[in-house]
C-alpha cells in the first residue's frame, strides 16, 4: 500500500522534470535558429557613443576589435539586452547590444543590476523594450517577454503626472529632470506606446491590464505635448529642446542649450502628432501652428559647409573640420536649430551659456561638433498637404 501512495509522486515529479527538460531543450532549439534580421539602426546613437567617447558612468568599456554578432542573432542579441538592463526594468546609455561580451564584461553587467542610472537619452529603453517585443514575437521565449514587460512598466513608472517623460529616472539632479523632447527622447518613448495602443501585433501577448495603463499613459503624452508647444508673440509656434516638468516653460538643458523655439527636435513632435489617426480640433491647431512656424521661419540663399582645418586639440577631442556659413541663392531652405524667444532671431550659444547670433561667434569645438543648422522642417512642410487633404478635407470624418 505504501509504494502505491508513493508511486503517483514519482511519477508527477519525473513528468514535472521531463517537462522542464523539454521546455529548456525547445528555447535552445529556438534560440539556435537562424532568424529574418532585426534592425539595430535604433541602437546607433548608443552603440556609437559606447566605441567614440569614453564615459566614466559605463560599467564596461569596448575591447580592442571587439567581435559582434550577426544581425540575424536575435536571441544573442536579445540576450544582451537582458545583461544590460537594469532590476529596476530600465536600461542604461551608450553600449552596443551587439557586441559579443567577454564573460569579464557580462559578469560585470550582472553584477551591477541593482544601479540605477536609467534613461531614455541616446535612444534607451524604448528601443530596448521594442526589440525584445519583436524577438519574442518570433521565438516565444519567455524570458524576452518578461523583460519586455518589465520595461513597459518602468516606462510608466517614469511618467510625470502632467504626462511628460524626463531624461532620466528615478530622478537625478539638474537638467536630467526636464521634460525631454532633446534626441527624440519622449518621442521615442510615445511611438512604442502608440504601438501597443493601436494594437502592433509585436504586443499581441500583452494582457488587458497593462494595456489598459499604457492607454492612459499615451493619453496623457499626447496631451503634455499639446499643452507644451510654445506660445510666442500671443500664437502658438514649436517646441523646446526641454521644458520645466512643472511650469512646462522652455527650459535650459546642457550649458549651450538654451530655452527657445528649437526646430530640430520639433520636427519629430510634429511628425509624430501627423501620425495620429483622427486627429482632434486641439491635434490640428497644434500641427497647423507648428506648420506655419516653420514656414515663417524658413532661411533662404544660405547653407553650412564643413571645411577641413589644421588639428586642434580641446579637452573633448581633436578638433580636424570646420563649419562655415556660405551665402548660396542656389541653396535649399534651411533652419536654425534655435530661434530666440520673443525676438524669434536665429540664435546660438555655448559652454559658457553665452547667447550669441551667429555661427562664427561660436567657439570651434562647438561649432563643429554640434547641430547648428536643420534641413528637416522641409520634412513636415513637404507632408503637410497631404495630411491636409487627409484630414480636413472631409475624406475621412
Amino acid at each position: 500500500m505504501l509504494y502505491v501512495r508513493i508511486l503517483p509522486k514519482k511519477v508527477f515529479a519525473i513528468i514535472g522534470m521531463m517537462l522542464l527538460a523539454a521546455n529548456l531543450y525547445a528555447q535552445e532549439k529556438e534560440q539556435k535558429k537562424e532568424y529574418s534580421p532585426i534592425s539595430l539602426k535604433p541602437f546607433s546613437d548608443s552603440s556609437r557613443h559606447w566605441y567614440g567617447i569614453r564615459d566614466d558612468h559605463n560599467i564596461i568599456n569596448p575591447k580592442l576589435n571587439q567581435p559582434k554578432y550577426k544581425e540575424s542573432e536575435i536571441t544573442k542579441i536579445a540576450d544582451n539586452i537582458l545583461l544590460y538592463q537594469r532590476n529596476n526594468g530600465g536600461w542604461p546609455k551608450n553600449y552596443d547590444v551587439q557586441a559579443i561580451l567577454t564573460p569579464q564584461q557580462a559578469d560585470s553587467l550582472i553584477k551591477t543590476k541593482d544601479m540605477v542610472h536609467t534613461t531614455f537619452d541616446n535612444s534607451t529603453t524604448y528601443t530596448h523594450v521594442d526589440y525584445l517585443a519583436q524577438v519574442y514575437t518570433l521565438t516565444h521565449i519567455q524570458k524576452y517577454k518578461t523583460a519586455c514587460e518589465k520595461g513597459i512598466k518602468f516606462i510608466l513608472s517614469a511618467q510625470y503626472p502632467n504626462g511628460g517623460w524626463p531624461q532620466y529616472y528615478p530622478l537625478e539632479k539638474g537638467y536630467s529632470r526636464r521634460i525631454t523632447f532633446n534626441d527624440g527622447a519622449y518621442i521615442g518613448v510615445m511611438e512604442v506606446l502608440k504601438k501597443i495602443v493601436t494594437n502592433d501585433t509585436n504586443y499581441s501577448f500583452l494582457n488587458k491590464s497593462l494595456r489598459e495603463k499604457v492607454a492612459v499613459a499615451y493619453k496623457k503624452g499626447i496631451d503634455c505635448i499639446l499643452k507644451s508647444q510654445i506660445v510666442d508673440k500671443g500664437r502658438l509656434t514649436a517646441w523646446c529642446q526641454q521644458h520645466d516638468e512643472v511650469s512646462l516653460k522652455p527650459a535650459w538643458a546642457r550649458a549651450f542649450e538654451p530655452p527657445c523655439i528649437c526646430n530640430g527636435e520639433s520636427v519629430g513632435i510634429v511628425l509624430f502628432l501627423m501620425g495620429i489617426d483622427y486627429p482632434n480640433q486641439k491635434i490640428i491647431t497644434s500641427v497647423q501652428a507648428a506648420v506655419k512656424w516653420f514656414q515663417d521661419s524658413k532661411i533662404l540663399n544660405t547653407r553650412v559647409e564643413t571645411v577641413q582645418v589644421a588639428p586642434e586639440k580641446s579637452i573633448y577631442k581633436t578638433i580636424t573640420t570646420d563649419k562655415v556659413v556660405v551665402i548660396d541663392s542656389l541653396a535649399s531652405p534651411i533652419w536654425t536649430r534655435y530661434y530666440e524667444l520673443e525676438t524669434e532671431r536665429p540664435m546660438f550659444s555655448d559652454r559658457n551659456s553665452k547667447i550669441l547670433y551667429s555661427l562664427s561667434e561660436v567657439s570651434r569645438e562647438r561649432r563643429s561638433g554640434y547641430g547648428w543648422y536643420t534641413y528637416a522642417p522641409q520634412d513636415v512642410l513637404n507632408k503637410y498637404p497631404k495630411w491636409e487633404k487627409k484630414w480636413l478635407s472631409g475624406e475621412n470624418k
